[in-house]
C-alpha cells in the first residue's frame, strides 16, 4: 500500500495566507541518480543544502523521470505531455513549437519568465523556432546542452562569456531575474536546470578538495554533485533574502536516473526504462501552504508538474492538448493517498543527436564577434515543427512499461526483421524494487488487464505523434 506519511506533523493548507500566485522556480539537476544525495544514504557525497531542503519540505521517495535521458524529461515539464507525443524521443531532439508550454501559459496569465541553463530543446539562436524565447521566455540565459565551468551561454541569442562555477552561474543568473521581476502585483516563472553531474566530470577546486580520499575521477564527479548543492542552496537562501520565500514554489528533480548503478535508486541507470533509469530525486516547497515537512512515496512523475503548478497557481491551461501528466496538489494537501492514474513510459526506438554545447557556443560567440550569425540548419533546428512522417499505431517500437502501483509492466518490442516480437515482464516493486523476478506467469489476469489499459495509452501517444492534438476542430 501507498502511504503518505509525515515527518514533522501533519499537512495544514492555509487558504487565509495563500492568496496571492506565487512565485515559480523549477530546478532540474542533469544525470543526477535517486541515491546521488546524502539524504538518500550515499555514504561518501557531500550535500548540505540539499538534506536541509529534504528535512524541511516536501520529499518525494518515488518520483520518476518521463524518460530516461534528457532532452524528452525536459519535454514533459514544460507541457506536461509524454515527450514521444511531440517527436523528442531521445537526447538532442526539439521540441515542437506547436506545443503549448508553461511559459506561454504562465506569461499569458502576467508572469514574467526567465531560463537559466541547460536547455537542450532545440537552439540558443534566435533565428530557430525553438529557442528559449520562442518558447515562452521573456529571459534566458541558455546553453545548448549540458556545460562546464566558465561556460559561453546565450544570454537572449547573443553569446557570452561567463566566469564561474557552471551551477553558480547558472544560480546567479536566476536570482538577477527574480530580484528584478517576482513581485507580489507580477510574480516571475524561473526555470533553473544545471549542466551537472553530467559527463566530462570537472568540478571547482573548491569542490574537488571536499574528497582528498576518493579517486580523480570519482571525486570530481561528487564534486560537480556538491557545486550543484551550493549552487541550490545560494539560490533557496537568495530567495529567502528577497522575501519571496513564502510566495515561492521551488521545486527541485533531476532528468533522468544516475551514471553509477549503486547510486541510481534501481535496477540499471541512465538510459533504461528499469527503475535505475527513471526514478530521480525531487523536493518541493511552497511554505505559505505546506506547513510542515513529510515525505510522499506515492508515484508522481515529470509530466505532472505543468498541470500541479497551473492549478497551485490558479491557471488554466489554453490548449486541450493531451496531458499524460496529473495535479498532484490533492497529494501534497494530504487529502489523497493512492495515485488516481497510472503512467506510461516509452524509450522509443531510435538514436540520440548530437549537440556539442561547447564547440558551438564557442563558434557563435566568435561569429557574432565577427559581425555574422551561424546559420547551420542542424544548429538552428529550423525543422522542428515539420510532421514528415506518420507512425504506425499497431506496432510500438522500443522499451514500454506501466505503472500501476505497485505492479510495473513492461512491453519490449524487437524491430529486428530476423527476430520481431514483443516481451513482457511483470514486477511488484513494492516487494521487489530491483525488479529482479518477473511475475509474468503467476499474474495473467493481472498482466491482461494492465495490457488492456496500456495499448490505448500507446495508440493514443502515436496519434499526438502524427500531429492529431494540432488538427483544427
Amino acid at each position: 500500500m501507498i502511504r503518505i506519511f509525515s515527518i514533522l506533523g501533519a499537512l495544514i493548507l492555509s487558504t487565509a495566507i495563500v492568496t496571492a500566485r506565487p512565485n515559480i522556480v523549477l530546478v532540474m539537476a542533469d544525470d543526477q541518480g535517486w541515491g546521488d544525495m546524502a539524504y538518500n544514504g550515499h555514504p561518501d557525497l557531500k550535500t548540505p543544502h540539499f538534506d536541509q531542503f529534504a528535512a524541511e519540505a516536501i520529499r518525494f521517495d518515488h518520483f520518476y523521470a518521463a524518460a530516461p535521458v534528457c532532452s524528452p524529461t525536459r519535454a514533459s515539464v514544460l507541457t506536461g505531455r509524454h515527450p514521444n507525443r511531440m517527436g523528442t524521443f531521445k537526447w538532442g531532439y526539439p521540441i515542437r513549437p506547436q506545443e503549448d508550454t508553461l511559459a506561454e501559459v504562465l506569461h499569458a496569465a502576467g508572469y514574467r519568465t526567465g531560463h537559466f541553463g541547460k536547455w537542450h530543446l532545440g537552439s540558443v539562436q534566435t533565428a530557430s523556432p525553438v529557442h528559449p524565447g520562442a518558447c515562452g521566455f521573456d529571459e534566458w540565459l541558455s546553453a545548448p546542452n549540458f556545460f562546464e565551468n566558465d561556460p559561453i551561454l546565450s544570454r537572449n541569442g547573443k553569446a557570452e562569456q561567463m566566469i564561474g562555477e557552471s551551477s553558480d552561474v547558472t544560480a546567479t543568473a536566476a536570482l538577477d531575474f527574480l530580484k528584478r521581476n517576482a513581485t507580489k502585483d507580477s510574480p516571475a516563472f524561473a526555470v533553473v536546470w544545471f549542466g551537472s553531474p553530467h559527463l566530462p566530470h570537472v568540478a571547482a577546486p573548491e569542490d574537488l578538495a571536499q574528497y582528498p580520499d576518493t579517486p580523480t575521477k570519482k571525486a570530481n564527479f561528487y564534486g560537480e554533485i556538491t557545486g550543484m548543492d551550493r549552487a541550490l542552496g545560494k539560490l533557496r537562501a537568495g530567495i529567502a533574502e528577497l522575501g519571496l520565500r513564502d510566495d515561492t514554489i521551488y521545486w527541485y528533480c533531476s532528468d533522468n536516473g544516475g551514471l553509477m548503478p549503486e547510486s541510481s535508486g534501481g535496477r540499471m541507470k541512465k538510459g533504461s526504462i528499469y527503475e535505475g533509469g527513471l526514478r530521480v530525486p525531487a523536493i518541493l516547497e511552497w511554505p505559505a501552504r505546506f506547513k510542515s515537512a513529510q515525505m510522499i512515496d506515492t508515484p508522481c512523475v515529470t509530466s505532472d508538474i505543468f498541470p500541479t503548478v497551473l492549478e497551485l497557481a490558479g491557471v488554466e491551461p489554453r490548449t486541450a492538448h493531451v496531458r499524460d501528466g496529473i495535479s498532484i496538489a490533492d497529494i501534497l494537501d494530504g487529502k489523497v493517498k493512492h495515485r488516481p492514474a497510472s503512467i506510461g513510459f516509452w524509450d522509443f526506438k531510435a538514436g540520440g543527436r548530437s549537440v556539442p554545447s561547447a564547440k558551438w557556443m564557442k563558434e557563435l560567440l566568435d561569429s557574432q564577434a565577427a559581425g555574422t550569425e551561424l546559420d547551420d540548419k542542424e544548429r538552428l533546428r529550423l525543422d522542428a515543427g515539420v510532421i514528415a512522417r506518420q507512425y504506425s499505431d499497431e506496432t510500438f517500437p522500443g522499451h514500454a512499461a506501466w505503472l500501476d502501483w505497485p505492479w510495473k509492466l513492461h512491453r519490449i518490442e524487437n524491430v529486428k526483421k530476423d527476430a520481431p516480437g514483443v516481451i513482457w515482464e511483470l514486477y511488484n516493486l513494492e516487494t521487489d524494487p530491483l525488479e529482479s523476478k518477473s511475475l509474468i506467469a503467476e499474474q495473467p489476469e493481472r498482466v491482461k488487464q494492465m495490457q488492456t489499459a496500456m495499448t490505448p495509452w500507446l495508440k493514443s501517444v502515436v496519434g499526438s505523434l502524427n500531429g492529431k492534438d494540432y488538427a483544427s476542430p
